[in-house]
């Protein structure tokens, strides 16, 4: 038998909602300028250093499109730059105070911070403030893939018209492609959440939707071939297509039990997805190899838990005060946290790196004796989990990419590069969910968000009739209020608004976000309604109406080319 065991793919799924000019801290831009610093950056940096070392470190990196859309707006790179700043000088102003208290360590410290945000101020200058373009130019040299999604990070299972996903996808696909110069062709289905096609009733008492369309089919409408998706919709999956002697044959739902040497319902193979019954693939699912993923994601086990790292939940002062800090042990309280130590952390992270590959070439070699072919690791986590949660976490990839290129028992490669080379002979029909609590829909739809539920399946019903009966194409000034209105429409249906509110995080920021996105797409709506009728309407706006056009133009300054079309089937 061959020394290959098979391929390793490490997914990255960078994320965050739209917070330019929403506020600041502890709510808003913050959390941006936060993962560009720690995280963005950060694995910019690993891969050039990987590339130094003449390793080519293959990550997947999935760059959501309203992340693109901040990261390259001259607003967030002016701000960037002020908050770099502003760490700087923070650090400088806790030398001094920790020279007044003679601690020479967290002096030590101090100091380390101002380099480490002096290299990132460095480094985003020496990227002329061009994060998208950065990752843009290391794709275009074959050092990583970059994924698309959806435009707003819109969770698609629950939305209520299949042209409100239609639309959602070709808002992402268009941006990213604007921004970085090339159409992805891998997509990330936010919260891996994923429908199949069939009879499908909402979650909050709208009634019987009728038959709708498998999310599969609506990307690769859009140039999409291949998604992720969570384990357990694999292990559940319908078994549909074969491919055997040089064609395609239908096959029972259960090939899985009758043949197990053909890698059906395993994670270490990718599967094609086609849920309607009577087709070949549309796209691909690579799915997410949970045994492997734990050895970082788990709170109790995983790696960014260790008592060596940098602690995340203290800090000097409470509004953006620097960490000095580790985590010191499980269950610590933070009053007895032991100062931080970076001299010990290279160890640690060998330790680590070294450890988790061990544990994918297990992986790769007990799928391979027990099937009797190779197979592929994939491994996906938030982007924001290395360097924003994990201080360390960009160097633990350093080390890991770096081991895994010398390591010829294994392929190291991005998921459309295996693509590339491996034909995947078997079709699935995927059930219904996500990856998040319980594998189903549960965190976002339930009784503290249905509300929000019920307001975006009103506000989905009034476009969806609002672009079919009034004259756009033909009335410059509707076609401009609808095209506010769908961008208000995108940004109240991103996923993260009923997320926060269900973890209990940034409650209230959540609630004023979704309702005041509610607020503008319900002026600009019925604007459009009254401009339609009467073309001189604009001239006689009231307070309210003048305000919710201003504030939308001020604040909303995301996807500049709304396509009305984008909502047509």
């Amino acid at each position: 038998m061959s020394d290959n065991l098979g391929s390793f793919c490490l997914v990255l799924h960078g994320h965050l909602p739209y917070v330019l000019r929403h506020g600041t801290w502890p709510h808003g831009e913050d959390w941006l300028y936060e993962a560009a610093a720690e995280t963005y950056l950060p694995i910019l940096a690993m891969i050039d250093e990987c590339v130094y070392f003449n390793a080519v470190p293959k990550i997947t990196m999935g760059l959501t499109p309203v992340l693109l859309e901040q990261l390259a707006h001259p607003v967030f790179k002016e701000g960037f730059i002020h908050y770099l700043k502003d760490r700087i000088e923070r650090a400088k102003q806790d030398q001094i105070e920790f020279k007044e208290i003679d601690n020479g360590h967290m002096l030590y410290l101090a100091e380390r911070w101002e380099k480490w945000y002096s290299e990132r101020l460095e480094q985003f200058e020496k990227i002329n403030h061009d994060i998208p373009k950065a990752f843009a130019d290391r794709k275009a040299k074959n050092y990583c893939e970059i994924l698309t999604s959806n435009a707003t990070h819109a969770y698609m299972p629950l939305l209520y018209e299949d042209s409100s996903i239609r639309a959602q996808v070709r808002a992402g696909v268009a941006s990213s492609e604007r921004i970085l110069g090339f159409k992805p062709t891998g997509m990330w289905l936010p919260e891996c959440a994923y429908r199949p096609a069939g009879d499908w009733s909402p979650p909050i008492g709208w009634g019987w939707k009728g038959a709708r369309t498998g999310i599969e089919h609506i990307v690769a409408d859009e140039g999409i071939d291949h998604f992720f998706v969570e384990s357990h919709l694999i292990e559940e999956s319908r078994s549909e297509q074969v491919f055997n002697d040089e064609k395609w044959w239908k096959v029972d739902w259960d090939e899985a039990r009758k043949y197990p040497d053909r890698g059906w319902r395993s994670v270490n193979e990718p599967h094609g997805v086609n849920s309607d019954g009577n087709g070949l693939a549309r796209v691909y699912a690579m799915g997410r190899d949970q045994e492997v993923c734990e050895k970082v994601w788990s709170g109790d086990i995983g790696y960014p838990a260790d008592g060596a790292y940098l602690e995340f939940h203290k800090a000097w002062s409470p509004k953006r005060g620097l960490r000095y800090w580790k985590i010191t042990g499980p269950k610590t309280d933070l009053g007895d946290k032991h100062l931080y130590i970076p001299d010990n952390i290279d160890s640690k992270l060998h330790e680590h790196a070294t450890h988790f590959v061990e544990q994918i070439k297990s992986r790769l070699r007990k799928y391979r004796d027990e099937v009797g072919r190779t197979g592929i690791v994939v491994t996906s986590f938030d982007a924001e989990l290395f360097g924003h949660w994990w201080f360390e976490g960009p160097q633990f990839l350093k080390n890991v990419m770096l081991t895994l290129n010398s390591d010829p028992e294994v392929n190291l490669c991005t998921t459309e590069e295996y693509l590339d080379t491996h034909f995947v002979d078997k079709v699935v029909a995927l059930p219904e969910g996500s990856w998040g609590e319980e594998g189903d829909h549960r965190v976002w739809t339930n009784d503290q968000v249905n509300w929000m539920w019920d307001i975006e399946y009103r506000c989905e019903t009034v476009f969806g009739k609002m672009t079919s009966e009034l004259d756009w194409e033909k009335d410059d000034k509707v076609r401009e209020l609808l095209e506010k209105a769908g961008r208000e429409l995108l940004l109240l249906q991103a996923s993260d608004w009923p997320f926060v509110i269900r973890r209990g995080q940034a409650v209230d920021y959540g609630i004023k976000r979704f309702m005041q996105h509610v607020s503008r797409f319900e002026v600009l709506t019925s604007l459009a309604e009254k401009v339609a009728e009467h073309s001189d309407y604009l001239g006689k706006l009231n307070e309210v109406e003048q305000f919710e056009i201003k504030d939308a133009d001020i604040h909303d300054v995301i996807f500049p080319n709304i396509d009305l079309n984008w909502w047509r089937s």
